[in-house]
């Protein structure tokens, strides 16, 4: 009989790999308005480059919950900002905020 080797836990998802993840749940967002075609790097604004709206945020949120579970929790990430933070948000300040997250459940 064989014993099958233990498998090391899948390490948390870096930047780019977050990255890829949100651009992707944003174009399928978007593409319900025409807009996949949109390019989406990490300084892309969510609300000038996007033209994302408060409800829009609202569903991203459940999709950010539905992919990475409770460890993100946008709506407090949200909460910590100000007005005008919240309307010059990046993609990028958005993976940063998965990642540290992502880390912090991983236990690293």
């Amino acid at each position: 009989m064989t014993t099958a080797e233990p498998t090391a836990p899948a390490p948390a998802p870096d930047a780019p790999a977050v990255l890829e993840d949100v651009a992707g749940m944003l174009r399928t967002m978007l593409d319900e308005e025409g807009l996949d075609d949109i390019e989406v790097a990490m300084d892309t604004r969510f609300t000038d480059d996007l033209e994302l709206e408060s409800i829009d945020l609202v569903t991203l949120a459940g999709i950010l919950q539905d992919r990475y579970g409770q460890a993100v929790n946008f709506a407090e990430f949200v909460a910590d900002l100000e007005l005008d933070e919240i309307i010059g948000l990046t993609v990028g300040r958005l993976v940063e905020y998965i990642v540290r997250c992502l880390r912090v459940a991983e236990g690293s």
